[in-house]
């Protein structure tokens, strides 16, 4: 059927004929998506995609998959059950490397983690002063930047308190601090203590990993690249229109799988990652949102060989590939 209604609109172009012949639209590939969290606005750039047609426009369907305390999506992408997983920072792509499974990192959505330390105002003034509180931190801090603190900043471990995600401890002891994003605790504390805290972006403190990448199959990569580089590009300019341009329709789509997502938190988490550059700095002022570059990933990798998080002899550069990002794709949308 397509051949010949494609003949038809030829000949009738060849023919100078000025009736309109529809032509029969492809078929859009679908793509399942799986984030590392419930719906909320650090993921805004996939959803703005799926809302405002980027993604179509792309020749893709695309069903993002939330994560959540009850749902593991990460390891639904290696047995083919996802096209692309959201992984949290390129400690991942080291662990894949480590445990020899099948992904590879093809994009950094978040040029700077959004970990935070957050201290009370009147304690402390720098990050060095962190070091003598009380410390509220998760096992999956303990187990990542925390081995960092302790390597280049002299962190104490036997100050460390567990972190349970209630900001009441840490409300209660002035001489403490907790972890948190710098787009989401800083303004919980906010609203619930009315008073602004102090918030150490450890990203701006040396801890350079990527955040918030993009990861698919080796397979993929391999069988359908183009696919790969419609996604890769597709949810770049979802971010540069979800940053700088209409958030409304992935605000809607977000609060769509997430009712309990306010327009406060959205607005100030947009907000807070233009203010720290988390999406869009430096090597993607440039090279565009997603970049990654190989000094980039040596520079974070010798920092965990040094803190004793991965060892040394581990081929990292298997868990990444530059393939589909560095082309300034969407760098015009970013406003003068």
């Amino acid at each position: 059927m397509r051949k010949a209604q494609n003949f038809w609109v030829a000949a009738a172009l060849l023919a100078g004929a000025h009736i309109a012949i529809p032509v029969e639209a492809q078929p859009l590939d679908k793509v399942r998506f799986g984030t590392n969290w419930v719906a909320e606005p650090e993921h805004g750039g996939f959803y703005q995609a799926v809302a405002d047609g980027t993604y179509a426009k792309y020749g893709l369907e695309v069903t993002i998959v939330p994560g959540g305390p009850n749902a593991n999506n990460r390891i639904l992408l290696p047995v083919g059950k996802l096209d692309f997983y959201m992984s949290a920072n390129t400690l991942q792509s080291f662990d894949a490397v480590a445990n020899n499974i099948p992904t590879v990192t093809v994009a950094a959505s978040f040029q700077k983690d959004p970990q935070v330390l957050i201290a009370h105002p009147a304690t402390a003034k720098k990050l060095d002063d962190l070091r003598k509180l009380t410390l509220f931190i998760s096992k999956e801090g303990m187990a990542s930047y925390f081995q960092w603190l302790k390597a280049d900043y002299s962190f104490d471990e036997t100050l460390v308190r567990p972190y349970t995600f209630n900001p009441q401890p840490f409300l209660a002891n002035e001489k403490s601090a907790m972890q948190g994003y710098v787009t989401s605790e800083p303004f919980a504390i906010e609203e619930l203590a009315k008073f602004n805290p102090k918030v150490f972006l450890l990203a701006d403190h040396g801890f350079n990993a990527y955040s918030t990448l993009i990861e698919t199959r080796r397979d993929l990569v391999e069988k359908r690249p183009e696919l790969v580089q419609r996604f890769v590009d597709a949810s770049a300019i979802g971010w540069y229109h979800y940053i700088y341009g209409d958030s409304a329709p992935g605000n809607a789509l977000i609060k769509k799988q997430n009712p309990e997502m306010t327009d406060a938190l959205l607005a100030y988490s947009i907000a807070k990652m233009k203010e720290y550059g988390i999406v869009d700095s430096g090597d993607s002022i440039k090279l565009g949102i997603g970049a990654m570059t190989d000094a980039r990933m040596k520079s974070f990798f010798d920092k965990m060989v040094r803190a004793g998080v991965v060892k040394s002899g581990l081929d990292y550069k298997r868990g990444y590939t530059l393939q589909f990002v560095n082309r300034g794709v969407g760098v015009d949308l970013r406003p003068k």
